[in-house]
């Protein structure tokens, strides 16, 4: 019985006053179901779980990834400490996170702390430009958060970060400020040799250091010296050349990505023996098309090409990713593919790339990708993000039944059962499929024959998926809860 109610909490169908007494003491079983899992809900059923009196209800909600961000949001002043924590935690692991309302990020920034503000900070639920807001807000704990978006400040805002009113948050503002000084980052690893620890190689790695930190680490035996040295911006070009000769490629991969690197040792490591270093090298941004076309680089098709939290990143600089979508370099192409405001004329150039990565990023990231295009990268593309491209609004789903229905491949099968045509026969016959989520979409298909959509109730695979078709009858419904 508890498949069924699990089945019956998640049924689209299902009557608001039935989802109400699932939310009873009686069918507690049934409340994760109900409120983790269902895309969305009636107001008044929202309003029950957002008051319910039991805490696993309203925690249920809250790590909802298939819900409205805004409802969740509806738990922000809730009294109970686990259930603000779920929701300023990422909903799900593997789903692409939705950024929360502005009204929700502010009241938890200005009323949380401890662990759930640690939680939403790395949540990945607040968009880049509210974070770029933090430095005008009224409570100064905030405009302290403004001091880590540093690197997208103007220097108007740096400056009134740093005559802030508040003394921490020009501590803040001048702990930044300290980290491109070479003199004040010497003075904060201390006494040379300085032991290797999360807090020096942080400096290190990413803050400007001084000859004195330069000549130690040069003399200095360890091994990931030479790889400090290659990626940490502030070293100075005589020290960075002759390590292109470096035997570890890992050292002059680092090299490749430095935005200062001069020109002639871009050429130097344009042939370099790894192929890795070459690609490096072939997308750097100040190579002609001719340039990038002479360097032998490499193209993984094995990568996971899935869908960008693009909220969390600054906009696109549309000039940039339209001479990237027209670049003969596929790696150029793939990063234009993922702008979500691509023109619909280099939406229409990329749909028809001969490079896979290119096509199936642009279908999981644009808008208005191509119908096609969605079906053509499922069919293709193999990752772990490839079942989400069914999602998209504008896949195309009307007759695959009919092309898919006696496909040799399950995954493509699969596919059959997303038809809103699918034939009744079809739907029964694909019941008892050998795959377990062929059988399982047939099943939840409101086109499946009445007779064997009542007979799967007592299935015990099944059962569940037969409770969540939206077909069943209401007088079913109501009886699974008599």
């Amino acid at each position: 019985m508890t498949a069924l109610l699990d089945g019956l909490a998640v049924n689209p169908a299902a009557p608001a006053d039935l989802l109400l007494r699932l939310l009873e003491p009686e069918y507690e079983s049934a409340w994760s179901a109900l409120a983790s899992r269902r895309p969305s809900f009636p107001e008044v059923v929202t309003a029950a779980i957002v008051t319910h009196p039991h805490p696993r209800v309203r925690r249920a909600l809250a790590r909802n990834p298939f819900v409205d961000p805004g409802v969740r949001g509806r738990l922000v002043d809730d009294p109970e400490w686990f259930v603000r924590a779920r929701l300023a935690a990422r909903p799900h692991r593997t789903r692409p996170v939705r950024p929360l309302p502005d009204r929700v990020i502010d009241r938890m920034l200005t009323t949380y702390d401890g662990d759930c503000l640690e939680e939403l900070y790395f949540s990945r639920q607040i968009p880049f430009r509210f974070q770029r807001s933090y430095g005008s807000h009224p409570m100064a704990s905030v405009r302290r958060m403004a001091t880590t978006m540093w690197a997208h400040l103007s220097e108007n805002e740096r400056a009134a970060l740093l005559n802030d009113p508040h003394p921490q948050v020009r501590a803040s503002a001048q702990h930044m400020l300290d980290t491109d000084d070479a003199e004040a980052m010497e003075r904060r690893l201390g006494p040379l040799p300085v032991p290797r620890n999360h807090g020096t190689l942080l400096i290190l790695v990413n803050y400007r250091l001084s000859q004195a930190v330069v000549d130690w680490l040069l003399r200095d035996p360890d091994y990931d010296n030479s790889w400090v040295l290659a990626h940490n911006y502030s070293t100075p070009p005589e020290v960075v050349a002759p390590l292109v000769e470096h035997p570890d490629p890992k050292v002059r991969l680092e090299l490749a990505r430095r935005a200062d690197l001069a020109p002639a040792l871009v050429t130097i490591l344009a042939r370099d023996p790894d192929p890795r270093v070459r690609t490096a090298i072939s997308v750097r941004p100040e190579l002609t098309e001719d340039e990038r076309a002479a360097v032998d680089y490499t193209v993984d098709t094995d990568e996971d090409f899935g869908p960008v939290e693009h909220h969390t990143r600054p906009a696109p600089d549309p000039d940039t990713s339209a001479a990237y979508a027209r670049s003969r370099h596929p790696l150029l192409r793939r990063r234009a593919a993922q702008d979500p405001t691509l023109p619909a004329a280099l939406v229409a150039r990329l749909a028809h790339d001969d490079d896979l990565g290119v096509r199936v990023l642009l279908a999981h990231n644009h808008p208005a990708a191509p119908p096609p295009l969605l079906l053509r990268s499922y069919l293709e593309y193999r990752g772990a993000a490839r079942d989400l491209l069914t999602e998209h609004p504008r896949f195309p789903v009307t007759g695959l039944g009919a092309r898919f229905a006696d496909a040799d491949a399950p995954d493509e099968r699969r596919l059959a059962v997303l038809d809103p045509d699918l034939g009744p026969g079809t739907a029964d016959r694909l019941t008892r499929d050998p795959d377990a989520a062929v059988r399982a979409g047939a099943t939840r298909h409101p086109r499946l024959p009445a007779g064997r959509l009542l007979a799967l109730l007592d299935d015990q695979e099944l059962g569940e998926h037969a409770a969540a078709n939206p077909a069943l009858p209401e007088t079913v419904m109501r009886g699974l809860l008599a």
